[in-house]
């Protein structure tokens, strides 16, 4: 296979996908077993980088803890490849469609077919799953990639760029750094498909540039994702449910809790029950190897900023391991009450370690709040009781749902996973991932026999009037 090499800095990106485009033309639809054979080489990439893929990330964070790489990173895509092989057969099969008596007796299928050259758009917060996920999914397609790393992970984009280089050549699949310009020119290509994943504003200037080539786009944006306590549940429970989505890299994911609803009597006794969970998971904090730091030095100040509009605003602001704060990029949950949606903090998607409590003194007033803003990428309700989670269930919209856990339901290989509204459009995973990045070819075929003759002028016949009578009713 090819060294690897930086395309940026070697071919224009048009250039690299001129290339791919020429490759593709020529093996416009790889075999079942090229597929699988690419895909098991890449498993067998994710497993010799593993420990390296720690590393780069550890030192692209200042620190990162070596478990959140692996459950969050690693491992769902190893799951993934593992799933999908086992699946692809049955989903390459062409699809039998009824024809119906009007079409009889030509016969209709549907052909999954590979689109071409997919363009995959990676954020910061899980480069090597936001990587290899819709890139395994497109190659399962039948596809070609080219692939736009974040420039705040550079170590982690070198163990990329090795690893993909030892599966695929550089017609195959492409690794391309740079910072917002890159980005910019990227999204302006004219991809057969795009998927960005990353905040809302910028997906608005992805789906933009788009546009100017008609490629279709996913988008997996984020939004503010709500979790609400109900009044059956015990908080403690709840607390252990929620806990791990708001710490597990710091709060830097698309589907982290960005703030609970909790009842009204109940909010103190959220905060000492987090306070004493974060504590119980996460002793002496400080020297906690378990913990990760806020990415980078612009995301902390970021957040910092958010918590002194809040506290200037009239916010309450209690660390959830009951000390100072420190200046340094090691943020332990900042549980924030007494909020309202003048605050920054209330405004946007939070992708940190801040929580925002909101007490609430009925359900519905807690609904109607979630419905009257825009639709979150992931929606958590925390109650055992059947008749809440499906008043939940049927008054809400979001991309999806975790009943009494969070942030897992993104690991189901089985199920679609994607936004709504400002929080994204399109899926992946599983088989929708495929169909994603699959053209479904609609093949209507005829016999010998020509039944559609029965229709051609001049009209008016004997035939066509006991057809349009025996049809028109």
């Amino acid at each position: 296979m090819n060294m690897a090499i930086d395309h940026s800095k070697t071919q224009s990106l048009s250039g690299i996908l001129a290339n791919q485009k020429q490759a593709f033309s020529s093996t416009p639809y790889p075999s079942y077993q090229q597929r699988i054979d690419k895909l098991q080489a890449l498993k067998q990439a994710l497993l010799k980088h593993h420990e390296s893929a720690i590393a780069a990330l550890k030192q692209d964070y200042g620190h990162r803890p070596d478990s959140d790489t692996t459950i969050a990173d690693i491992m769902p895509c190893v799951n993934n490849i593992n799933y999908t092989c086992k699946k692809l057969k049955s989903w390459m099969k062409p699809s039998k469609r009824h024809a119906g008596l009007l079409l009889s007796p030509s016969k209709v299928a549907v052909e999954y077919q590979p689109k071409g050259v997919i363009g995959i758009i990676v954020p910061w917060n899980f480069p090597v799953q936001l990587a290899i996920s819709p890139l395994l999914t497109a190659i399962a397609a039948g596809n070609r990639a080219m692939l736009k790393m974040s420039e705040f992970t550079p170590a982690t984009n070198q163990v990329v760029r090795t690893m993909l280089a030892e599966v695929f050549s550089e017609d195959e699949v492409a690794v391309i750094e740079g910072e917002a310009d890159v980005a910019a020119e990227f999204s302006s290509l004219a991809f057969d498909h795009l998927m960005f994943t990353g905040s809302t504003a910028v997906g608005k200037h992805v789906m933009r540039a788009a546009a100017d080539n008609l490629t279709p786009v996913t988008l997996e944006l984020g939004g503010k994702s709500p979790a609400v306590i109900a009044p059956d549940m015990d908080i403690d429970t709840a607390v252990e449910r929620l806990i791990y989505g708001k710490c597990l890299n710091a709060g830097q994911i698309c589907v982290s809790p960005d703030y609970v609803f909790c009842p009204q009597h109940k909010v103190d006794e959220f905060i000492s029950a987090y306070q004493a969970r974060f504590q119980n998971m996460y002793p002496e904090f400080d020297t906690n190897d378990d913990y990760g730091n806020v990415i980078n030095d612009r995301q902390h100040q970021r957040l910092q900023g958010l918590l002194e509009d809040a506290k200037a605003k009239g916010a309450q602001i209690t660390a959830a391991n009951a000390q100072p704060m420190t200046s340094t990029r090691k943020m332990a949950t900042q549980l924030v009450t007494n909020v309202n949606d003048d605050m920054a903090v209330m405004q946007s998607e939070i992708f940190g370690p801040i929580l925002p409590i909101m007490g609430y003194d009925s359900l519905d007033q807690a609904i109607d709040y979630i419905k009257s803003h825009d639709r979150p990428l992931a929606l958590y309700l925390m109650s055992f009781d059947t008749a809440t989670q499906q008043h939940v269930i049927k008054q809400t919209h979001a991309g999806g749902m975790g009943i009494n856990e969070t942030v897992f339901h993104v690991a189901a290989d089985d199920a679609p996973f994607g936004g709504i509204g400002p929080s994204g459009m399109g899926h992946y995973h599983g088989k929708e991932g495929f169909l994603t990045f699959s053209h479904a070819k609609t093949i209507l075929k005829s016999g010998k026999l020509n039944s559609g003759k029965l229709v051609h002028p001049p009209y008016g016949n004997g035939i066509q009037r006991a057809l349009t009578s025996f049809f028109l009713r």
